[in-house]
């Protein structure tokens, strides 16, 4: 800083070691700031003889905002959709005076997400991670909040943390949704349903899995749930999966795949004939997925869409950083449902 200048809202956030949107937060008597942040803020505009004015506030709202989104790592085709609208985003988050950084981690290792999650920069105006929902993840969280970084869940939450909000679809009603598919599509038949899943940490797959128990236990007693199987969202790993489980089971009249893996599971299904070939619902509607849904080895889809995803975080992310309002009917992600028959050109 120029001893001829004026401090600024920045200096005061790069002397006290966090964000504008805290030194915002701090000047305008905003909440969710811890009291030991809230101390080393007012230390800095002591040291620095700062003196917030109408003018300087006009300038924070008017800031460039960065974030911070941690994405999973590996060969989910849904989840490469949306890193892919992560960085197609830059273009419409130029007019808002905002950007994105991505980075990549392994979602499916509690040690590698808390960890990447601590290496945030705290210069950070805020960060959407795709959480996994464990203790040392959820406490990860909690200390970049604390130290004044808002964070929203994105498509996996971890709802016990101090994260300002989840964006993704109800994953309950998406499994119910899934259990109805496949109840329908199976004809009365009596017999077992196989399902797979990325990992019973994964907050998404599980709130999917009750949704979907939940409803077969209600309205389909004919049909028999085998035991979970976790494929860590591989391809490989799904495909082995659907391989063990029709040569495993004669009685095998369905299989849900509530995590990722489409591309695997396809695979798997078209080695078997016709007349063995179970029911078969998933989710996310990909380059992965598309083409066995339209060759007939998939029978549904049920979907979100990325791109909504993506912008939704970005925006609820910017209004708290600049105190703008939010319209929560924009906000909601809907649960689409594709078959061969309505799957867009």
């Amino acid at each position: 800083m120029n001893d001829t200048q004026a401090p600024t809202l920045l200096d005061v956030a790069r002397a006290a070691g966090v964000s504008r949107a805290t030194v915002d937060r701090v000047i305008n008597g905003r909440p969710n700031v811890k009291a030991k942040t809230l101390q080393r803020v007012r230390e800095a505009m002591e040291r620095l003889s700062y003196r917030p004015d109408p003018l300087a506030a006009g300038l924070a709202r008017r800031a460039r905002y960065r974030f911070c989104f941690l994405l999973p790592a590996g060969t989910n085709a849904f989840m490469d959709e949306v890193a892919a609208q992560v960085a197609g985003s830059a273009a419409w988050l130029a007019g808002t005076r905002a950007s994105i950084e991505r980075r990549f981690v392994d979602v499916f290792d509690p040690f590698a997400l808390a960890g990447a999650i601590d290496a945030v920069d705290r210069g950070f105006d805020g960060a959407a991670i795709v959480a996994l929902d464990e203790p040392h993840v959820r406490a990860a969280v909690d200390r970049l909040v604390a130290d004044g970084i808002p964070v929203v869940t994105l498509i996996s939450d971890a709802p016990a943390s101090r994260r300002l909000g989840f964006v993704g679809v109800d994953n309950a009603a998406a499994g119910r949704t899934a259990a109805a598919l496949l109840g329908r599509f199976s004809g009365g038949r009596g017999g077992s349903v196989g399902v797979l899943v990325g990992s019973l940490s994964l907050r998404d797959h599980v709130d999917r899995l009750f949704g979907f128990r939940q409803l077969v236990e209600r309205d389909y007693r004919h049909l028999s749930l085998l035991p979970v199987v976790e494929t860590r969202d591989e391809d490989g790993e799904a495909e082995a999966a659907v391989a063990r489980l029709a040569a495993a089971d004669a009685g095998l009249v369905a299989i849900y795949n509530a995590g990722a893996g489409n591309r695997g599971a396809g695979r798997a299904l078209s080695r078997l004939g016709a007349d063995r070939r179970p029911v078969f619902v998933g989710h996310e509607l990909t380059s992965a997925s598309a083409g066995p849904l339209r060759e007939g080895l998939f029978d549904a889809l049920i979907a979100q869409n990325a791109g909504h995803e993506v912008r939704s975080a970005a925006r609820l992310l910017i209004a708290q950083a600049s105190g703008a309002p939010i319209i929560p009917e924009q906000e909601r992600i809907r649960i689409d449902v594709f078959i061969r028959e309505n799957m867009p050109d």
